[in-house]
């Protein structure tokens, strides 16, 4: 089974997509969808919806997850992330899949096996369980990582989703 890992920005939008065959882990692809900060904030939304509708239609994984926002000391950078991700997790729930949500500490231990490491050391740990990911930025490997930690938790997350949304795929 394919899943999407999906670490949003406004900027930058990493994705990754694995293949999940029984307790083998495997990577199919990794990237990020950049928005043009010349535009305004509606077209650079729309860019990141778009990026990650491509995504979904060339690698059509049957479930994604997303990291959890924390809040910034900026409110207003704080709220544009917000409507980054919010523009990010569409794309898959209006093609049917449930979108799990993990906390930035539950992504790294489930990875790295601390909750407090370092965005090198989840890199570095990508690189070992996925020789294959290109990482062209850490918001790619930041989303290989999401999508292993939802690899490990779907059980749970899935049931927990599908209890709040009233369904799914």
């Amino acid at each position: 089974m394919r899943l999407l890992g999906l670490d949003p920005g406004l900027r930058i939008t990493g994705w990754g997509v694995i293949e999940v065959t029984g307790n083998r882990i495997g990577h199919v692809a990794d990237g990020v969808v950049r928005s043009d900060d010349r535009l305004s904030l509606a077209a650079r939304l729309a860019q990141l919806h778009g990026g990650i509708v491509a995504v979904l239609k060339a690698y059509e994984p049957v479930e994604a997850a997303v990291e959890e926002t924390f809040v910034n000391r900026n409110p207003a950078s704080t709220l544009k992330l917000g409507q980054a991700r919010g523009a990010v997790m569409l794309a898959p729930a209006l093609a049917g899949l449930v979108v799990a949500e993990y906390q930035p500490s539950v992504v790294k231990k489930a990875v790295v096996g601390t909750g407090g490491a370092a965005k090198d050391q989840v890199g570095m740990m990508i690189r070992t369980l996925l020789p294959g990911a290109t990482l062209e930025t850490a918001d790619a490997a930041d989303a290989l990582a999401i999508a292993i930690c939802h690899a490990h938790y779907r059980a749970g997350a899935l049931s927990l989703a599908l209890a709040r949304a009233g369904g799914g795929r």
